[in-house]
């Protein structure tokens, strides 16, 4: 039976209808809309999400149950050895704490490894793909922990917010800072360097932020990030909630146009991250990965 199934959640852009395209496991995030519970990727379609949303539907996220969580793993060990479990970072969201305490107990201790290396959408999804070329090299679920979680930080997040709105919502702002910020056009540009979601600048219009944005990883790849980027084990990502595909084409031109020599790396921001910034969102990054 294979030594180490590869499991994460849905906050990685990964649906779980994917999972044999990339031969992983996907834990679908809860999302609860006007009191009911959907499972991201399995009843419930983005389009649908944004369509609820933009009626002004009550929507909040909230973590997978332990006994989801528990039943998954159990059913993959059936057929495993060991597990490696790599959810969305423990700064952004309780999951992984509740894994890394459910994985030091039996049944699970020295079978299930809870990797916490402060991910989330594409920097996540590559942490995912690393883990199967690792398990692929015959490291165990303990080394595989080890070494992603030693490079967790090798990883920079850029997010620009179409609206206010869902922010105001989620007490992020003031309703009176989403006045003004509407009014001006003012769009946030946030960052994730690590476990928590920071205010990083404000531009006007989305044109301008994605140009903040993309400086600000220029900047990132010239400094922290410049031996990675020698070693040929850097790339870049961009991700983004529901928006015209005509203008997603021209970010991810622009992108590959200022990084011609790097690989661009494209997954969806997922529905738990849209019921924070809507629709119209746009993230950029870059990340260190082990594939070639």
């Amino acid at each position: 039976m294979p030594g180490i199934g590869i499991m994460t959640d849905s906050n990685c852009g990964i649906m779980p209808s994917e999972e044999k395209t990339y031969g992983i496991h996907v834990l679908p995030m809860p999302i609860i809309i006007d009191g009911e519970t959907f499972y991201e990727g399995i009843n419930i379609t983005p389009e649908d999400f944004y369509k609820k949303q933009a009626a002004g539907s009550t929507i909040t996220t909230s973590q997978p149950s332990p006994g989801d969580v528990a039943a998954m793993w159990d059913e993959l060990l059936q057929s495993y050895d060991e597990l490696v479990f790599i959810p969305m970072s423990s700064g952004l969201s309780s999951t992984c704490q509740t894994a890394l305490i459910l994985a030091d107990d039996d049944p699970y201790r020295d079978k299930v490894f809870v990797v916490d290396n402060h991910r989330i959408s594409v920097t996540q999804a590559l942490s995912v793909l690393d883990a199967k070329i690792l398990a692929g090299e015959g490291k165990t679920g303990a080394e595989i922990k080890m070494i992603l979680e030693k490079e967790a930080l090798d990883a920079t997040i850029y997010i620009a917010v179409d609206t206010l709105e869902y922010l105001k919502k989620g007490g992020r702002i003031t309703p009176a800072a989403a006045a003004v910020g509407n009014m001006l056009r003012l769009k946030p540009v946030l960052t994730i360097q690590g476990d928590k979601l920071d205010s990083f600048a404000k531009a006007r219009g989305m044109k301008s932020a994605f140009h903040t944005m993309l400086n600000a990883v220029k900047n990132d790849i010239s400094t922290r990030l410049a031996s990675l980027k020698a070693q040929g084990c850097l790339k870049v990502g961009i991700a983004n909630t529901l928006m015209e595909p005509e203008k997603l084409a021209s970010f991810k031109a622009e992108m590959q146009e200022n990084f011609p020599d790097m690989d661009l790396v494209y997954f969806p921001l997922t529905m738990s991250i849209g019921t924070h910034v809507g629709s119209g969102g746009l993230g950029i990054g870059a990340v260190r990965s082990h594939q070639n």
